[in-house]
């Protein structure tokens, strides 16, 4: 973690399964957006995925904001907007029906 902990200096105060959970959520949850949708194979796993992600994103807003570390609140505030767009989009507007299978 030295060469993440050169770009982001938060990472060197909170513990690093922490580190690893959340870089393992923030992979996942990309993944959780657009397969279930895609294959339509369980696509309300879409919206799960995307709540997941905001929920991270709620978290690292007020995070940063403690730190005073004011350049880095508008990524996780944009993609937290952009999650809940995709949870209001998937659970009330556009819902995906999922794939009927031939028996």
């Amino acid at each position: 973690m030295p060469i993440l902990l050169q770009k982001m200096a938060w990472v060197g105060i909170v513990p690093p399964g922490l580190v690893r959970f959340i870089g393992v959520c923030e992979f996942a949850g990309p993944i959780g957006l657009i397969l279930p949708a895609a294959t339509r194979i369980k696509p309300s796993l879409t919206a799960l995925a995307a709540i997941g992600l905001l929920a991270i994103m709620a978290l690292a807003v007020p995070f940063h904001i403690s730190r005073s570390e004011t350049k880095m609140v508008a990524a996780p505030m944009t993609v937290g907007l952009l999650a809940a767009f995709v949870v209001w989009g998937r659970l009330r507007k556009a819902v995906i029906a999922p794939r009927v299978q031939a028996r």
